[in-house]
């Protein structure tokens, strides 16, 4: 977990960098449903909220600084 917490996390559809990771929600089972990022400051403008999941199917890689993500994905 706090390997991925410093990586930022960016939508490859614009490029915008969305945040870094605050919470993890997990299943009963112990399995990780999805990623909680909290909104970076320009994105906590226009957005309603200040938190994005991310499930695992939205992740398209990740790298050693970067998660790219794909948000068009539901």
């Amino acid at each position: 977990m706090s390997d991925l917490q410093r990586k930022d996390i960016v939508n490859i559809i614009n490029g915008a960098r969305l945040g870094k990771i605050v919470d993890i929600d997990v299943t009963k089972e112990g399995y990780i449903n999805s990623l909680i990022v909290e909104s970076a400051k320009l994105m906590r403008k226009i957005s309603y909220g200040n938190e994005v999941n991310i499930t695992f199917k939205q992740i398209v890689t990740i790298g050693s600084d970067v998660i790219l993500v794909d948000l068009s994905i539901k």
